[in-house]
């Protein structure tokens, strides 16, 4: 009966495997497979008793594939890499990796394993209780892995992940747990920014070399935006309109540069079979805070919803609501951490098409088109 049962599981996923591939024309015409934060969560976290979620109103509101409703995603509409995945032809967005019954769609549009709240560091965004690091992320691809090779065999899998796109959009909650002051019992003595930014990095090539064992080929790893501009920071230092703060965004920069370096260093060795695409989030995050007006903006402060003080909350409730602009599409923050979708757009198409002084060595385009 055990035998039967697994002859039948075969003949279910390689079933499953051949209809999807006839409903794309070609075949893994895209897929991707997406790391990191809540820039870039699908809805892992809506699985996990965590206080970082996205799972209610407003949230979703402008995210048409659901009918504007939450899907988990911490903005109104699409992140980057949903947009990413659309303009090179993706007919539907990654699935979170916690959620049920993922692993059947795995092996066509790939899966999303971010989660809100998480970090390079296992550590970082504990006081939100759950969240998945990068760390366990990467376990949760080799999970996939396993079960791609159960359906494909290892050679078609080792074909297959040579050609999809691994996204890792991560970091910021590392820095924004940093520079944040320390909790009583809870806190321990900070290092320096320098060595700080060392531990993030050593951190990092620590997954990003895992990925590269599993078969990953193809990386975009995006730095760390200008953090020190975005409404939180900007409100719990009393910041005044169009003000940074420039010790957190001079963090960031040093740690872009050491990222930069870290990638330059990988392609040299692990190339050209593997090619690590460094993108450069900061600089084209901070063209739109300094010119929002010319991006057809008209306000690079306060956020959409919630609020421009604590606690932040965005929330549609019954009888109370947050605060709630009138016209998304002109707002560049949507809460007190997380962009609209409207400037997720222009940040995914400078990714797409950008020189080599937003992507290097090579644009996401020029990326996905990319054979070793």
């Amino acid at each position: 009966m055990e035998v039967l049962q697994k002859i039948c599981q075969s003949i279910l996923l390689c079933t499953v495997f051949i209809v999807l591939c006839l409903e794309a024309s070609p075949c893994f015409a895209f897929t991707s497979f997406v790391f990191g934060d809540s820039l870039v969560d699908a809805g892992n976290n809506d699985y996990i008793f965590t206080l970082s979620k996205a799972d209610s109103p407003p949230y979703g509101i402008d995210f048409k594939a659901s009918g504007g409703r939450p899907t988990g995603r911490f903005t109104n509409g699409r992140t980057i890499s949903d947009i990413i995945g659309q303009e090179l032809g993706a007919k539907s967005f990654p699935p979170p990796y916690l959620a049920p019954d993922t692993e059947a769609s795995s092996i066509l549009r790939g899966i999303n394993y971010a989660s809100g709240a998480s970090g390079i560091l296992d550590e970082t965004g504990f006081l939100f209780i759950g969240r998945v690091p990068l760390r366990e992320q990467v376990n949760n691809f080799e999970q996939s892995r396993s079960y791609m090779v159960n359906v494909m065999g290892e050679r078609s899998t080792r074909e297959f992940l040579k050609k999809a796109i691994f996204s890792i959009t991560i970091g910021s909650n590392d820095v924004l747990n940093y520079v944040q002051p320390s909790i009583p019992f809870f806190g321990h003595d900070k290092v320096s920014p320098n060595t700080f930014q060392h531990f993030m990095v050593s951190n990092l090539t620590i997954q990003l070399k895992r990925l590269h064992e599993l078969g990953a080929r193809k990386f975009i790893v995006v730095g760390v935006g200008p953090l020190g501009c975005i409404p939180f920071i900007r409100a719990v230092n009393l910041l005044p309109s169009g003000h940074c703060f420039g010790e957190v965004n001079y963090l960031i920069q040093g740690y872009n540069k050491k990222l930069n370096g870290l990638l330059d260093q990988l392609n040299q060795v692990l190339g050209p079979e593997a090619i690590f695409v460094y993108a450069n989030s900061y600089d084209i995050f901070m063209k739109i805070i300094v010119n929002y007006h010319q991006y057809g903006f008209k306000d690079a402060d306060a956020p959409c919803c919630g609020g421009y003080f604590p606690p932040f909350l965005c929330f549609m409730g019954r009888n109370t609501s947050s605060p709630l602009c009138g016209d998304r599409s002109k707002y560049v923050f949507w809460d007190a951490y997380h962009p609209t979708e409207a400037a997720n757009v222009i940040i995914a198409k400078r990714l797409l098409d950008g020189d080599e002084s937003i992507t290097s060595p090579i644009n996401i385009r020029e990326l996905y088109n990319y054979n070793s």
